[in-house]
């Protein structure tokens, strides 16, 4: 299915065919993205603007998780989807072997962060597969002890205080740059609020959670994916996305 995937993907943004979009997408389609109305025509109308301004993709990581194909992307020349280079997760859903549902979130990349690691470089190899499972409930356990706060002091059996790789943007390596930006967050009143965890998604030492929550006195689309190496977090990366009040389908971003 990550032969598949891939395929498609190539089919829109680097040779921006319509006939293999046709062949690797259902026809009922099923969007997510806020932007782009649901079903297959929208697409295949949007191909000739990607094709115009050269909006190419490069693949960092390629998930999956039963039916779930999940990507984190980074694409150039992406003005129309906000910015001229953006990175996004991508969520496949396939059936039969087309892509039969998405969701997305993407961020402009932002070039100066304060670990000095982009929002995509690190380990992009899938190990320890036979970890999936265990990672995925470290991660939901994780989620709930320390993002909705039912035992936050618990951080430290979650992530390593040896390594804590960080590529959020606005938050340094380690547990105390964690500690440090959410001290920021707290004193500034502006913490981030995870109200429901969607969905989690794994393969082997790589986990993906899409929630929903508020920051900025707005609601938000976060995903946050996670490398876990011997029973602990090492690694993060995240897209987080306003959700606009108005979308393009009623399919809402979950």
């Amino acid at each position: 299915m990550k032969a598949i995937a891939i395929k498609a993907q190539d089919a829109f943004f680097k040779d921006y065919n319509a006939e293999e979009v046709k062949k690797y997408f259902r026809e009922d389609y099923i969007q997510h993205n806020p932007h782009v109305p649901t079903g297959l025509a929208p697409v295949l109308g949007f191909l000739p603007k990607l094709k115009e301004a050269g909006t190419t993709y490069t693949n960092h990581r390629l998930l999956q998780d039963g039916e779930f194909i999940i990507m984190h992307n980074t694409y150039n020349n992406a003005e129309a989807f906000g910015a001229k280079e953006v990175v996004t997760f991508d969520i496949w859903r396939m059936q039969n072997g087309q892509v039969a549902e998405h969701w997305d979130a993407i961020a402009p990349i932002v070039k100066e962060t304060a670990s000095g690691r982009s929002q995509f470089d690190g380990p992009t190899k899938v190990e320890d597969i036979d970890q999936t499972e265990a990672n995925k409930k470290l991660i939901a356990n994780f989620m709930q002890d320390v993002f909705f706060g039912k035992a936050p002091q618990k951080i430290t059996e979650y992530i390593s205080a040896k390594q804590y790789d960080q590529h959020n943007t606005m938050v340094k390596d380690g547990l105390d740059g964690l500690n440090e930006a959410l001290a920021y967050l707290a004193s500034q009143n502006n913490m981030f609020e995870y109200h429901k965890v969607h969905r989690i998604f794994g393969e082997g030492n790589f986990v993906l959670t899409q929630s929903e929550g508020r920051w900025n006195g707005k609601p938000q689309a976060f995903y946050d994916l996670f490398r876990v190496k011997d029973g602990q977090i090492v690694e993060h990366w995240d897209v987080i996305q306003e959700i606009p009040a108005q979308m393009a389908h009623s399919n809402t971003m979950f």
